[in-house]
């Protein structure tokens, strides 16, 4: 064992004296002139187009190098000078004449003289250990000149051993993995390790994002200690995760190629690499081998004032159903972007009182400096008059892509200030909630004023005795999703309120069932099983549904179906529906469900016969490879037949990741006496009410009410219009990304991908005491339009790809119940109507010489409507409520 432990030692030291006294790097001797062939071509185009049809350019050049001076104590601590010549510029694919923008023209007509004169300077490297130590230029030059140096200096940047290291080049601070294998090195960088100074932005929601994928290979071939050649591939590759078709694509490719060795010259005398350099030309200087930012100037743009005035007609109201109006929302968000405070307060003065509402979701969509400053200073939330406008601005802020403290502050300071409306402190504090929720994804939890805002959220429940503030701080909690705010919720589910209890029991659900501990599930078993006081129907069905969706065990699932035939009697139907749309659907509980079914005490003919209206259905609205969207319909009424609860839910999932797109939800209390019914157990002395509640894309809104107290219900019957309520309208920023992808080569790529969604949800309840006949509507009204874009702006040269897809559709929820006989009739219909996609392609290339090409494809399709699918009773009782109304 210890002759063995020996060679070992052995080995290991002979192996490392062998890397020692190897290369470390590539060497260059000394008075030669290494001459190279050097290109390097970008390409953008939609995502797996071919080469021949793709926007981009190629350059190419001479590259001569010799070594400048070496360290006499280490041969791998090399300055290195470049100098590049000839140089071309021409399209990356063969093309035709008149798709040619270069036609005609020259490397210098492209570039000017100035910029010619700076790409032929030389520059230098310092080389030590085959990795770049330094990058000297002259700091007078052009960036985009210095990038294309510094893409060209780090092709000499090569490791000769296998291994996974950090280095720094062009692209920035990246993880390299590098693979030699006799005369050839394979470099593979992990673009996802690299920090650059350039940050961008990005949807914090996955199904509402932009994934990419990305890649970069170099493949080195060494002779004789040096580079002969060196081909580096790139491709970045962006898609939008809910339909990965709407892509696009940018590859860039270098070649480095040795075509001759010549007698250079010789080495120049120094102690060290700064006292070189000086002798060489004393404006040399070291400006770091990362690339540098570009500011880019666009030429012929239009002002966002002038951009305003082609965009206004369609962010009028009566264009918010079509896809104009989320396009030219893009469009000035876009322009919104790079103004000033003035100008963005110019277009909010000039906007009319119906487009008013509109700008101020672009302009609040925008999220800058400038943006939030102009909102502020032309809102004043004193004024009663405009509500509309103060909540359509928190509403936006709610749906912020990448709010900020800044943000946050603006709120709370809202929330603490004077308004004309309590409403405006409600909306301002329960979209606090949601702010906290995304500035803690992104990791500023602890940040001074979402520690602030965190306490207030906290403390409120509990420092109150007004329903409606208790009421705002629980939902302001629920949009914060934060785990402190798990124990004020198992304690509210508990309250003598019911409108406490279903708030706190509907944001449990949202938890992931890793912090539903076991204290909580006895709190909501409690409420369920009514250990301690008597509840609401709604409160008991928001218990069951925690119980049902957090992994619940066989004793409660067989608990639960026990108490099915001692409830009343719309809660033992609405019970049964719910477990079997659970074992349809496959849901989690259902493998647990399915077990204690087989207990014939459980599940048995006398349980699972109860009649009644209410019922709970869920189904698919959409499957395919990139998304799936699901529906679920829960109807609760009390025993007379009026309407206790309906709940409508649409998701979306991609790849695991779910987002609640959707959910509104009625309800309705003590109008038993309309009908002279009796209320069931628990609802007796329950006030007139019925309101509506909406969540949006993951986000609580304040909810709305139809009527309060038996006064205003008897005003608002006489008053009926049938007309619906408006709960949700505006203009939303669904999707926003935004990043500067630096290359290998030195150049630039700028992708832009935005979603915006007009969005108009309304909802209505009628009564007829005569027919004896309730109905109540859910509208929604929507048009789509998402837009990706890849950039390469060179300055002289511009090449880039535009990809989007465009929809409207509309979605109604009606439910119509006869209650003059029992068991009442109810009817429920989910229909959408027909409605069209778009899909465009736009492709454009243009130079400095003025040459512009584009091309344009498009393709239209149309979804045939329909009517969802509900269970086979529904479509029973259906035919029997248009028979009657017939």
């Amino acid at each position: 064992m210890l002759t063995a432990v020996v060679l070992l030692l052995c080995s290991a030291s002979y192996a490392s004296a062998s890397v020692k006294g190897g290369a470390l790097g590539p060497r260059l001797n000394n008075n030669q002139l290494y001459k190279f062939s050097y290109t390097t071509e970008v390409l953008v185009d939609r995502s797996r187009g071919s080469k021949q049809g793709s926007g981009g350019y190629r350059i190419s050049s001479a590259v001569d190098v010799n070594l400048v001076w070496r360290d006499p104590s280490s041969k791998d601590d090399q300055l290195v000078k470049l100098v590049i010549s000839n140089v071309r510029i021409g399209p990356a694919s063969q093309r035709s004449e008149k798709e040619d923008v270069l036609h005609g023209t020259t490397a210098e007509s492209l570039l000017g003289k100035t910029r010619i004169a700076a790409l032929a300077k030389p520059f230098l490297l310092h080389l030590r250990n085959g990795k770049a130590k330094a990058f000297y230029s002259y700091r007078t030059e052009p960036a985009i000149i210095k990038n294309l140096k510094r893409g060209l200096a780090s092709l000499l940047q090569v490791q000769l051993t296998t291994g996974k290291v950090i280095e720094n080049d062009v692209s920035g601070r990246c993880t390299v993995q590098y693979k030699a294998v006799k005369g050839q090195v394979t470099r593979t960088k992990v673009l996802e390790t690299c920090r650059t100074p350039e940050t961008g932005f990005t949807t914090h929601t996955q199904v509402l994002g932009v994934s990419r994928k990305s890649s970069s290979v170099t493949v080195f071939t060494l002779k004789d200690g040096f580079i002969h050649s060196a081909v580096a591939e790139e491709s970045h590759s962006l898609a939008v995760s809910a339909r990965r078709s709407t892509a696009a694509e940018v590859v860039s490719g270098q070649t480095l190629t040795l075509v001759g060795i010549e007698a250079g010259p010789p080495e120049a005398a120094g102690k060290d690499v700064a006292a070189v350099v000086k002798s060489i030309d004393a404006k040399l200087a070291a400006v770091g081998v990362v690339a540098e930012k570009i500011k880019s100037q666009c030429k012929g743009c239009l002002s966002l004032f002038e951009n305003w005035q082609a965009q206004k007609k369609q962010l009028e109201p009566a264009s918010l159903s079509k896809a104009a109006a989320p396009r030219s929302f893009l469009a000035l968000i876009q322009s919104i972007r790079k103004a000033s405070k003035e100008e963005i307060l110019q277009v909010l003065k000039s906007a009319s009182q119906t487009a008013l509402p509109q700008v101020v979701d672009a302009v609040t969509s925008s999220q800058t400096v400038a943006s939030l400053d102009a909102m502020l200073d032309f809102l004043n939330f004193t004024d009663v008059k405009g509500l509309v406008l103060q909540e359509r601005f928190l509403y936006a802020c709610g749906f912020a892509s990448h709010p900020n403290e800044r943000m946050l502050q603006a709120l709370l300071n809202i929330s603490k200030g004077k308004f004309g409306s309590n409403d405006i402190k409600e909306s301002a504090v329960i979209i606090m909630g949601a702010l906290v929720h995304k500035l803690c994804q992104k990791g500023w939890c602890n940040s001074p004023t979402v520690v602030r805002v965190k306490k207030l959220l906290l403390d409120g429940p509990d420092g109150t005795q007004d329903e409606s503030e208790m009421q705002m701080y629980l939902l302001a909690l629920k949009n914060s999703m934060l785990p402190e705010a798990i124990p004020i919720f198992t304690k509210y589910a508990e309250s003598a309120v019911g409108a406490y209890c279903t708030i706190a029991l509907t944001a449990l659900q949202k938890y992931d069932v890793s912090l539903v501990t076991a204290e909580v599930k006895q709190t909501v078993n409690r409420v369920y099983h009514q250990n301690r006081r008597i509840y609401e129907k709604n409160v008991r069905a928001a218990a069951a549904d925690v119980i049902l969706n957090s992994n619940p065990s066989y004793m409660e699932v067989k608990n639960l179906l026990l108490s099915i035939g001692n409830l009343p009697h719309e809660m033992n139907k609405y019970m049964l529906s719910k477990i079997r749309d659970i074992l349809r659907f496959q849901l989690s509980a259902s493998k647990v469900i399915q077990q204690v079914m087989k207990d014939r005490i459980s599940h048995n003919y006398d349980r699972f016969s109860k009649i009644g209206s209410s019922s709970a259905f869920s189904g698919f609205m959409a499957q395919s490879a990139d998304v799936t969207s699901t529906y679920s319909l829960d109807i609760l009424y009390s025993g007379s037949g009026i309407l206790r609860r309906s709940n409508m839910n649409i998701y979306g999932a991609i790849d695991g990741a779910m987002l609640q797109g959707l959910q509104v939800a009625i309800e309705a209390q003590g109008l038993e006496s309309l009908i002279a019914a009796t209320p069931d157990e628990g609802e007796e002395d329950l006030d007139s009410f019925a309101g509506m509640s909406a969540l949006l894309f993951d986000i609580q809104l304040r909810p709305v009410t139809f009527f309060k107290g038996y006064g205003d219900l008897m005003s608002k019957m006489f008053s009926m219009t049938g007309e619906p309520m408006n709960v949700v309208k505006g203009l939303i920023l669904l999707t926003d990304h935004s990043e500067v992808i630096t290359l290998q080569s030195g150049l630039k790529a700028s992708a832009e991908f935005q979603g915006g969604l007009a969005i108009d949800i309304s909802g209505g309840m009628e009564i007829s005491l005569w027919y004896r006949e309730s109905k109540t509507s859910i509208n929604n009204r929507a048009a789509l339009v998402v837009t990706g874009n890849v950039t390469l702006d060179m300055d002289f040269l511009r090449a880039g790809v535009e990809v989007s897809f465009e929809t409207e559709a509309s979605l109604d929820f009606i439910t119509t119940v006869q209650f003059s006989d029992y068991p009442f009739l109810v009817c429920m219909q989910m229909e959408k109507a027909t409605f069209p996609i778009s899909e465009h392609l736009s492709k454009y290339e243009s130079s400095s010489s003025g040459n512009t090409v584009v091309s344009r494809k498009s393709r239209r399709q149309f979804v045939p409507g329909s009517e969802f699918p509900l269970h086979q009773e529904n479509s029973n009782m259906c035919k029997k409520v248009f028979e009657s109304n017939w």
